[in-house]
């Protein structure tokens, strides 16, 4: 992705009315949206798996998926079932 414009239009692809159609497979693409989602969480906050799961279900309906995509992408890190933030850009 280049910029903002860019990733707005990634972003409007892959969702409608705040959810998300289809995952992208892999690359930037999946990491905009991946980027997109994680602004749910509050950075510096611990999170138990039910709480995570109610964040994201509006999102999208596998919510075990979107919870791995997460933690894969260095987005969310788990521990003791526990959650938290450790990436993505956060606004100041």
């Amino acid at each position: 992705m280049t910029g903002p414009a860019e990733i707005e239009r990634t972003l409007k692809k892959y969702f409608r009315d705040g959810r998300l159609m289809v995952m992208p497979r892999t690359g930037v693409r999946r990491q905009a949206v991946l980027d997109h989602i994680v602004q749910l969480f509050e950075p510096g906050r611990r999170y138990n798996e039910i709480e995570v799961n109610r964040i994201l279900r509006p999102v999208w309906a596998d919510v075990a998926a979107l919870r791995r995509y997460l933690v894969d992408a260095a987005l969310l890190d788990r521990k003791h079932g526990e959650y938290w933030r450790i990436g993505g850009p956060v606004d100041v």
